[in-house]
């Protein structure tokens, strides 16, 4: 993932059994220097297109095709504001199966989860009820239709929504994301690359890397 080689560098001072000297130092990647899309960029629908992640494509499946670089996987995650891949990326179709099957048990894939409207109208065509509202197992509607009272009850009024259907759509859910058009990435790589530059402190060895206190030095021991 291209994403670690673009983060700065921090020196710890070594706690190996090995080191022969206080002043020995580790170089690891600063993991808590985070970048985000800016916010001010969040909301201009205009710099990003609508993308449908197929079946079975991962980020750098999806990099490789929208910006010509697997290594930009990193870019996808961030413009579609994904943290968790593993819990916000679409699964595979098997996956998917694997996942419903452990959560809930074969035997009860097919029991409902939920209950849900369906669409109502009046005999004028007017909308009464929409649906795909979540309402309880003895959801009952009234209204007055043309001056008389209709009452609807059970299948005329709700259907249930089965375990395998709500993981189903959840996971068709995660399939729509938005990217940030090509002719943004490199101004989006060049505030990443800004953002990931040190400035001068204390800890300041070089644009690219920070030095933590050594405590071996710091503090004598007694």
């Amino acid at each position: 993932m291209g994403y670690f080689r673009e983060l700065p560098n921090v020196e710890y001072q070594s706690f190996l059994s090995d080191a022969i000297s206080s002043k020995e130092y580790l170089t690891v990647k600063n993991l808590f220097r985070r970048n985000k899309l800016r916010d001010d960029l969040q909301n201009v629908f205009t710099i990003f297109n609508k993308y449908e992640i197929v079946e079975g494509a991962r980020p750098d499946t999806v990099a490789e095709e929208f910006y010509g670089s697997a290594e930009l996987d990193w870019v996808v995650l961030l413009t579609a504001g994904i943290i968790n891949v593993r819990d916000e990326w679409p699964l595979s179709n098997y996956n998917l199966y694997q996942y419903a099957e452990e959560k809930y048990g074969i035997e009860n894939l097919t029991n409902f989860y939920n209950y849900e409207t369906i669409e109502v109208k009046d005999s004028n065509g007017r909308l009464i009820l929409p649906a795909g509202k979540d309402v309880n197992e003895d959801f009952t509607l009234n209204y007055s239709d043309n001056g008389s009272k209709v009452s609807l009850s059970g299948e005329n009024v709700r259907r249930g929504v089965t375990n395998w259907e709500y993981e189903t759509r959840k996971n068709e859910e995660k399939s729509s994301i938005f990217l940030l058009k090509q002719g943004y990435l490199q101004q989006f790589l060049n505030d990443m690359r800004e953002i990931m530059t040190y400035g001068l402190s204390s800890e300041y060895v070089s644009e690219s890397v920070i030095r933590t206190e050594n405590t071996k030095v710091t503090i004598p021991n007694y």
